[in-house]
């Protein structure tokens, strides 16, 4: 059978699976080709679609080297090859070999339907790494790890302390120092040290170093730190190139050097994070709004940068916790790239659909631990129910707001989120999404508990509390494309929930922190200064370049509290809720005003609220005590300059000016001087009066 262009093999695996071969093809709309061992005695099946098909996918992900192998040795001009897992992902289950339910087979047409979607890679970052290996610990254990490695990597050892011999041969550099903090990243590390000094090249019975330590640091391009001591960086494990194992476990030590070795060289990282600075809500003129993604990063790949955010996509680690909580969708994740995620979400939900299954259930896992997971609840259990849609990801944490909402619309009964034990102290971004998406769903009639973070570790009980889900009905099948960022995505997915909605609301009240909300305006305090407009990060407050106004659209508002914080009138709140009515959707006037006229030739200027609100605060100044000065604070830039020539006779006056001195000013004044003290001495008697 064929979808989207490409061939497809479904192999029943030696009658193994459960799988219903005719009515999977007339799912996908083709025809049914039994084969039940691709891999082995009916390889040349797969040869000759190998021969003749321009890209081919494969539902074996097993035996993926050994087909890759088959198809090299054809030569040029085969098929381009990719692969699906439908095995462990939903052939093998509770239900009989050989058989399928509906909901079954409408699973492995929404798997493969997936897997034959063209999605475009990802861009990438270049780490270059020519083996300078930093060694930290204590004398003994430091070395002994450096004699290991020291014939394949540049080593430098820092001890922190302890007894050890000196080498016979003192081929590595051999220091003492207490490391004080690191940054950086894989191929650009950097180390401050404490009491630095150089091992003494005199030593006899053990290790001596030099009598006075300095401050320093070193430059490496990877780190192995055997201190035992709480980690020089934070979260670690996601810094690549560093390594911090319990020097006391030899096994975890000698993992980390085999990692080392291979850690030469130049890699590829990808760049999770497209990080749009245009949206960021951080600050403003150094007020700040917005510290979401910062707050969450437990890599410290984020830093405040003036009024937006620095991402450092050396250092990110890919859990995607700053774009599932960022409000505006400044951050963007990229893996996969576009607008990708959403469509692989709804072509398996469509599919699903359209093939006949029910009661959909979205079980979002990552790709590493998820499908380990999966794969031993397959292998050792009864696997996944037929209704659950195994849906990978690149981090479990990278799941937001707008994946919960727009999987609702697209149909799916329930989100599950399956979430590693790795990943258990940054779940509360993730939480808090589905706290939210949960107020939602309940707030419009379609109940609660259709949103799940699932972080069991035992195969059997998140097999248990699967299977142990009811079908709850009732859903939307909305068929909208998300595309654009976070914002765009949520305002769609909520359009689709309400128009479907069991019992449709007006407003729905959120808790403190949602990002969506109104801004209440005291009008009778405003001032129309406007400084919350240049604020708004969004674009939900806005002026009018023809007259003092002031309008807000809900429907764009984050809550970030910008307008609030610049105010200088403090009369701006926020009010946390979801507006469902056309009128949030536009921009409505808040206050507007008849401009200010000047009192002297009547050109509009200003707001009639700011003149009188200056007026009425500076009203008893000292330098306003005569009602001249008042009123010039009504006048126009131009009239002001006229007021002040027109009270003061002579209003450019000053001192006099001072006469230029020049050289014969000064001789003259010293001849005058010496006449003057010889007539005082003349006078006086004094003898050589004459001379003087």
């Amino acid at each position: 059978m064929e979808l989207n262009d490409k061939k497809v093999l479904v192999c029943s695996c030696e009658g193994t699976m459960a799988l219903d071969a005719k009515g999977l093809a007339k799912a996908c709309g083709g025809d049914a080709e039994p084969i039940s061992q691709l891999c082995r005695a009916q390889l040349e099946v797969f040869e000759a679609a190998a021969k003749d098909a321009g890209q081919l996918l494969v539902a074996c992900t097993q035996e993926a080297p050994l087909f890759v192998e088959a198809a090299g040795e054809l030569g040029d001009g085969g098929a381009e090859l990719s692969f699906c897992n439908i095995r462990e992902r939903a052939g093998w289950c509770r239900e009989d070999a050989g058989k399928a339910s509906k909901n079954l087979t409408a699973k492995m047409a929404a798997l493969l339907a997936e897997a034959t979607l063209d999605i475009p890679g990802t861009t990438s970052v270049g780490l270059a790494s020519e083996g300078a290996l930093l060694i930290l610990g204590g004398a003994e254990t430091a070395l002994a790890a450096a004699e290991r490695v020291a014939g394949r990597l540049d080593v430098t050892v820092v001890t922190s302390g302890g007894d050890a011999p000196p080498p016979r041969i003192m081929d590595v550099p051999i220091f003492q120092g207490r490391a004080a903090s690191a940054a950086g990243h894989l191929g650009a590390f950097e180390v401050a040290f404490k009491d630095f000094a150089p091992a003494s090249p005199s030593a006899r019975r053990g290790l001596a170093f030099e009598a006075v330590g300095q401050s320093g640091s070193l430059e490496c391009d990877l780190i192995l730190d055997l201190r035992g001591d709480a980690p020089l960086l934070r979260a670690p494990e996601k810094r690549d190139g560093y390594f911090n194992p319990d020097p006391g476990n030899p096994a975890l030590v000698a993992d980390a050097i085999l990692e080392l070795i291979d850690l030469v060289g130049e890699f590829e990282k990808p760049r999770y994070i497209d990080y749009d600075a245009g949206l960021c809500a951080h600050a403003r003129s150094e007020i700040t709004g917005c510290t979401k993604c910062l707050d969450s990063c437990p890599a410290g790949a984020i830093t405040p940068d003036g009024d937006k955010v620095a991402y450092d996509p050396y250092i990110c680690a890919g859990c995607g916790t700053c774009a599932s909580v960022c409000p505006t969708g400044a951050a963007k994740y990229v893996l996969p790239a576009g607008d990708s995620l959403f469509q692989r979400l709804r072509t398996v939900l469509a599919t699903y659909r359209d093939a006949g299954g029910a009661n959909p259930m979205v079980l979002v896992h990552d790709a590493d631990w998820g499908d380990q997971m999966i794969a031993t609840m397959a292998r050792s259990g009864g696997g996944l129910p037929a209704n659950a849609l195994p849906f990978a990801v690149n981090s479990s944490v990278q799941i937001g707001l707008e994946f919960l909402l727009a999987a609702a619309a697209y149909g799916a009964e329930r989100v599950v989120v399956l979430v590693p034990p790795s990943l258990a102290g940054e779940t509360d971004g993730l939480r808090g999404e589905i706290q939210l998406a949960e107020t939602v769903a309940d707030g419009l009639g379609y109940g609660g508990g259709r949103f799940e973070l699932l972080d069991e570790a035992d195969p059997e009980a998140v097999e248990a509390r699967l299977h142990g889900l009811q079908p709850a009905p009732g859903m939307p099948a909305a068929e909208f494309l998300a595309l654009g960022r976070k914002r765009s995505i949520m305002n769609q997915a909520l359009a689709a929930l309400h128009e479907a909605a069991p019992a449709p609301v007006d407003h729905l009240e959120l808790p403190a922190g949602a990002p969506f909300g109104a801004v209440e305006v005291d009008v009778a305090g405003c001032t129309l200064c406007l400084a919350c407009v240049g604020a708004c990060p969004t674009g939900a407050l806005k002026d009018n370049p023809d007259k003092p106004q002031l309008s807000f659209n809900e429907q764009s508002c984050v809550q970030c509290g910008l307008c609030r914080n610049t105010c200088p009138e403090s009369v701006i709140s926020l009010s946390p809720r979801i507006s469902f009515e056309e009128a949030a959707r536009n921009h409505q006037v808040v206050k507007e005003e008849e401009p200010f006229e000047c009192i002297r030739c009547g050109k509009e200027f200003g707001t009639k609220s700011t003149i009188e609100r200056m007026v009425e605060k500076l009203d008893g100044h000292a330098m306003f005590a005569d009602g001249k000065a008042l009123d010039r604070l009504k006048m126009c830039e131009d009239c002001r300059v006229v007021a002040l020539t027109e009270e003061d006779v002579q209003p450019l006056a000053h001192g006099s000016v001072p006469v230029t001195r020049t050289t014969e000013d000064y001789l003259r004044e010293r001849e005058e001087l010496r006449q003057q003290a010889a007539q005082d001495m003349k006078a006086k008697g004094l003898d050589g009066a004459d001379d003087t």
